[in-house]
């Protein structure tokens, strides 16, 4: 990441003659000379059968558990040569109805545990940046602001400093606490190019510091960086550490 009805619905079949009409199936094809297509008729079928595949794949894939294949073949089968289905429409749409509850019942507790994951890897990460960044503060040549952004010079420019409305372009390497890089200009293949308003509020206020030529390495707490954001490098309320180089300033 860088530092910025009443009836049952019927399921609907678009059957093109053609290979881009069928949906991506969920795993790859696979080939099989156990069914023989002889005529036109047994091609077509057999598309067709394909076609509703693909397309109640996705549907069954997160019920997969709670699904019977072969009793959905068998009610398909059923239906669509008029014979006599087990449960009449009213008790289809009854335990269609049913399902959905159970459904949004499993659904809400997975929420909840999920959250409560999430809040305690927030807890854990707060508070070992805090504890980072109160050692980190003690050690020779790291300043910190106002703010709680720390950093420390490497190298000393001799350009002008870039305001908030000014674009910039550097070479970067962010990384966690535990030293992984989750982004880079290296992994780029160039310099990244920035407004200095735009950009994560740490950024915005260290860069305010270095003159064009500068090396500063910066600490960024969580709330200076990106907080409780869902995907954030390192996970929530994770403190971040940035190399940046300030190569120039753009009009």
């Amino acid at each position: 990441m860088k530092p910025h009805s009443r009836r049952i619905a019927p399921i609907a079949i678009a059957i093109f003659f053609t290979v881009s009409a069928f949906a991506a199936p969920a795993k790859p094809a696979r080939a099989t000379n156990a069914t023989t297509l002889s005529s036109e008729k047994d091609k077509l079928s057999y598309a067709i059968g394909m076609q509703i595949a693909a397309s109640i794949s996705n549907s069954i894939r997160p019920v997969k558990d709670d699904v019977d294949v072969s009793t959905v073949l068998r009610a398909i089968n059923t239906s669509l040569t008029g014979g006599k289905t087990a449960l009449t429409i009213p008790e289809a749409q009854a335990t269609l109805k049913a399902f959905g509850q159970k459904m949004q019942v499993r659904d809400a507790a997975q929420q909840k545990v999920a959250a409560q994951a999430q809040q305690a890897v927030a807890q854990k990460n707060l508070a070992e940046g805090a504890a980072f960044l109160a050692a980190n503060a003690k050690k020779p040549g790291i300043k910190t602001t106002a703010s709680g952004l720390q950093y420390q010079v490497i190298q000393t420019g001799n350009g002008p400093k870039p305001k908030p409305t000014d674009t910039v372009k550097v070479n970067y390497a962010g990384s966690t606490l535990d030293g992984q890089i989750f982004d880079s200009s290296a992994k780029h293949g160039a310099p990244g190019v920035f407004q200095v308003g735009g950009v994560i509020p740490g950024w915005t206020e260290g860069l305010q510091l270095m003159n064009v030529g500068s090396k500063f390495v910066f600490w960024i707490p969580s709330k200076l960086a990106y907080g409780t954001q869902q995907g954030a490098p390192g996970g929530p309320n994770a403190m971040l550490k940035f190399e940046v180089e300030l190569l120039s300033i753009g009009k």
